[in-house]
């Protein structure tokens, strides 16, 4: 690493479909929901909810189900998606490529890190057993904000816990509402695509996969100009 260049005060993790492919499972809950309610899970559909709180993707489906305010049964309708996706992860979700190396990079380098993710508490504490707490000063999730991604509250709210100017510090993502919420709070970003192809922003800093993640390539990110 080059004696000028800057690491992050902080880096936040994104989870579903940057650290663990979970989306895949994700989509199968979608699916079965939509199904519930009598419509098939378009593939428009389908992109519009990837990465987004359940209380978002399940509001896009009871939309596109033409329920409603009346009818739309948010905390029996999310129960049953929880439980659902916890049987789905039973078997241990994977990780993706690379990122078991990455966290140890970032952790070497002695850099704070806070698992930000639009997934709810109950079902992160279950997936955290697979990632490992110990990894994070913290985590916040998005059952815990006043507005998931893309909103950028969750954002901010990890600076905020974790003592830095978010502009210090730096996310990285894999969909487009992520993306959205990293940039909407002014954290620069590095983005994985996993799902669904992230549209192109100056900001962001884009890779095939975490493989081969080095220190420099952190401070580089967080280099790129904000605009």
């Amino acid at each position: 690493m080059t004696d000028d260049a800057r690491l992050p005060d902080a880096l936040f993790w994104d989870m579903d479909g940057t650290l663990l492919d979970t989306e895949p499972l994700w989509e199968k809950v979608l699916v079965e929901f939509a199904n519930r309610l009598d419509i098939e899970m378009t593939d428009a559909l389908r992109d519009s909810t990837m990465g987004n709180s359940s209380v978002d993707a399940m509001t896009k489906v009871y939309d596109a189900a033409l329920v409603p305010e009346a009818g739309r049964d948010f905390d029996a309708d999310e129960d049953w998606m929880v439980q659902r996706v916890l049987e789905l992860f039973d078997g241990g979700p994977r990780w993706r490529p690379g990122a078991v190396d990455a966290l140890e990079l970032v952790a070497g380098a002695d850099i704070p890190m806070v698992l930000v993710t639009n997934t709810m508490r109950e079902v992160t504490d279950v997936l955290l057993s697979t990632i490992g707490a110990e990894r994070f000063v913290t985590t916040v999730c998005g059952d815990e904000v006043e507005a998931g991604k893309p909103a950028p509250h969750i954002y901010r709210r990890a600076a905020e816990l974790v003592g830095f100017p978010i502009g210090r510090c730096l996310a990285v993502e894999d969909s487009p509402a992520g993306a959205a919420a990293t940039f909407a709070a002014g954290v620069r970003a590095i983005i994985v695509p996993s799902a669904i192809e992230v549209q192109p922003r100056a900001t962001y800093t884009y890779r095939d996969s975490l493989v081969g993640l080095t220190l420099d390539d952190l401070a580089a990110a967080l280099a790129h100009p904000h605009v």
